[in-house]
């Protein structure tokens, strides 16, 4: 049975084993202590978004993180999937889908007006199941400007 249990600050230590994990596969530097920083500080104020550990029969088997944003454009709230992470062995069992539902229902809890997301452009596998649960390649593109 697939969970979804609201991340909390004995959670960090787990879900950064997973970070590294994740970025581990796209070769994204991870900078362990301060995630740790970042993670107090998103779960001290609930206006920065909410995240999820992922459990299958009682195990953690990955998770997902939502950030907020408010926007004009879109007329109040929307949210960023900043993340959504799969262990190895539970990619493949349909986890990806249930999380995208749960997270397009928590989405109407939280009256969310939109979501966006960005997937590498090598990841079929996510460029499927986000299509697939209605998601649409935006006509814009994403630019990022690094301030320092």
């Amino acid at each position: 049975m697939i969970q979804f249990k609201c991340l909390a600050i004995a959670d960090i230590e787990t879900i950064i084993e997973m970070m590294q994990d994740f970025y581990a596969i796209d070769n994204y530097p991870i900078d362990i202590e301060l995630s740790k920083s970042l993670f107090h500080e998103f779960l001290a104020d609930k206006n920065l978004g909410k995240a999820w550990l992922i459990l299958l029969d009682n195990k953690i088997v990955g998770y997902v993180i939502l950030t907020f944003i408010f926007s004009f454009e879109y007329q109040g709230k929307i949210a960023f999937l900043d993340e959504l992470y799969l262990s190895q062995k539970a990619r493949g069992k349909g986890i990806g889908r249930k999380t995208i539902s749960f997270i397009l229902a928590e989405s109407k809890k939280l009256a969310l007006k939109l979501i966006y997301l960005e997937i590498e452009n090598h990841n079929q596998n996510a460029q499927k199941l986000y299509i697939a649960s209605g998601f649409e390649l935006h006509n814009r593109k994403l630019m990022a400007l690094k301030l320092k």
